[in-house]
């Protein structure tokens, strides 16, 4: 009969087996290839000594294939929680040493259950994926786990911030998870995400793609947007997610957590009144701008490298956790398009959700045009960010710099859209368009019947003028209390943060509604 000294040494050597994984073989391999381990990541994720572990000794129950023989605790995936900065996270981190980190019916069930608690305690829920895909000796098991997983993801959604680390292949039915999650890290050269891989893109199409050229980080990072950040590193993403998390409440009824600084609220930015081209076509840098106003300039921007015509990411006014949303006016001119609408939308809406104020930065010509554009339905998605700024309750605070025309006015955060405070800058023009495009509408006949070239050309220079004056100037808007203040440069940082300080205590609610129907 055992001892209890015998039971305790036998829980010591279980455990000591559980944290080796599939073993020390399996370790080394994981390492070659430049990764860590899932244990190794949650040590450099969360502060030291805060993780505490559930589900150690579970075992998948599959008995297929010789599986029977492939057991080992925790079965393939690291489920728990511990805190970063002091706060509580839940984590689960998949164990690719253990059967290739295939989804079980097990790993589902210890992933949910660590799901369900985030949800219950209003804590970030944050998931290191590293999987070679669903146990296909499970079958329908492994798939009804993800589908478990997945019904979680969408019910949490807008409830607590949900972040997903590409740190291996995820692939298949994987890949839909952190689709649903709001932010999706990934590391160059040793993650990959897509739905089928090379081999079967070959078999059904032809084409001869490597597993980089079909999911790597730098193709969804850049092309297709699936993922928010790529990180050099492992070490590198992990970091992006714990700054990611600063700037982020701990669930939909908090606030986020305050950042004391020592920069002044009331630091003047002389820089800002010289930065605007008198040449209205000429562009210049957006992030000067947001550096000047920030707090310490310190800026996490997110999409950074796709739809770059539009900017989004986190900063702090005055302490105060807020999203920035600003036009780039050195890429395409900082027009709107398909894929920015869809960027800054879903941005828009994270913060809506989370209680986290909104900072516009204008300086829009308007929406490509274009076959491409419409075709590729620009109106529908175009819609999305107007209808994100509309639908938002949040405080909002809008500056235009100085292009602000058409349909793309109303989609930035205008008045009309419930904008709380709607500053422009003196540079600032307001109008359906550019003075160049209206005189060519209004008056083309007038022109045309001109036939003298060079008093063609003074009418129009005349025309544009009369324009300008009328229309392309903040006062016109101004006069009519679509925006409140026209405020000088270099006082931007402080005019928004007083705004952003008067909107703290901010009550709006929309109609009571089972949900929205917003356009997909």
């Amino acid at each position: 009969m055992s001892t209890q000294q015998d039971k305790i040494k036998e829980l010591v050597e279980r455990r000591a087996a559980a944290r080796l994984g599939g073993g020390q073989k399996r370790i080394d391999a994981q390492h070659q290839k430049g990764k860590l381990t899932a244990r190794e990541r949650l040590d450099l994720l969360l502060d030291e000594g805060s993780f505490e572990e559930f589900d150690m000794f579970v075992q998948h129950h599959c008995t297929n294939f010789g599986m029977d023989r492939s057991r080992y605790d925790g079965d393939g995936v690291v489920t728990g929680m511990g805190t970063i900065d002091g706060r509580l996270v839940y984590v689960f981190a998949q164990d690719f040493t253990v059967n290739g980190g295939s989804m079980s019916e097990t790993m589902a069930q210890k992933i949910c259950k660590v799901m369900d608690m985030a949800v219950r305690n209003g804590a970030p829920f944050i998931g290191i994926n590293d999987s070679g895909g669903a146990r296909i000796q499970e079958g329908i098991n492994s798939l009804a786990g993800y589908g478990e997983i997945f019904e979680r993801n969408i019910l949490a959604s807008g409830v607590i911030p949900q972040i997903s680390g590409i740190f291996g292949p995820c692939a298949g039915g994987a890949v839909y998870s952190p689709a649903l999650t709001d932010f999706t890290v990934m590391i160059k050269d040793t993650s990959y995400m897509f739905l089928t891989g090379p081999s079967v893109v070959k078999t059904v199409t032809g084409e001869v793609v490597t597993q980089e050229e079909l999911g790597g980080a730098g193709v969804h990072a850049t092309k297709s947007g699936v993922a928010h950040f790529a990180a050099e590193n492992e070490e590198e993403g992990l970091e992006t997610i714990k700054a990611l998390l600063s700037f982020l409440p701990s669930n939909n009824r908090e606030q986020a957590p305050f950042a004391e600084t020592s920069d002044p609220a009331g630091r003047v930015c002389d820089n800002l009144n010289e930065i605007i081209p008198d040449n209205p076509t000429k562009p210049y840098d957006m992030y000067q701008v947001i550096g000047s106003i920030v707090d310490d300039g310190a800026f996490l921007e997110v999409h950074q490298s796709w739809a770059k015509n539009i900017i989004v990411g986190f900063a702090h006014m005055n302490g105060r956790s807020t999203g920035i949303v600003a036009n780039q006016p050195k890429v395409l001119a900082g027009v709107l398009d398909i894929n920015s609408s869809r960027k800054a939308a879903r941005f828009v809406r994270f913060c809506d959700a989370f209680n986290i104020p909104l900072v516009t930065l204008v300086d829009v010509p308007g929406f490509l045009c274009g076959t491409q554009q419409e075709y590729g339905g620009i109106i529908s998605h175009g819609v999305k960010l107007l209808y994100a700024y509309g639908e938002a309750t949040v405080p909002k605070v809008t500056v235009t710099l100085r292009k602000s025309y058409g349909g793309a006015h109303i989609t930035m955060g205008c008045k009309q859209l419930r904008g709380d405070i709607n500053y422009a800058w003196p540079s600032a023009n307001i109008a359906v368009m550019g003075a160049e495009g209206a005189v060519e509408i209004l008056y083309s006949k007038e022109i045309q019947a001109i036939e003298d070239p060079v008093e063609q050309a003074r009418m129009t220079e005349e025309k544009k003028s009369e324009y300008n004056d009328l229309f392309c100037n903040p006062y016109n808007a101004a006069r009519y209390g679509f925006i409140d203040d026209i405020i000088e440069p270099r006082n931007t940082r402080f005019r928004i943060i007083r705004a952003l300080e008067q909107l703290a205590g901010k009550k709006q609610t929309n109609p009571w509604k089972k949900h929205d129907n917003q356009p997909l």
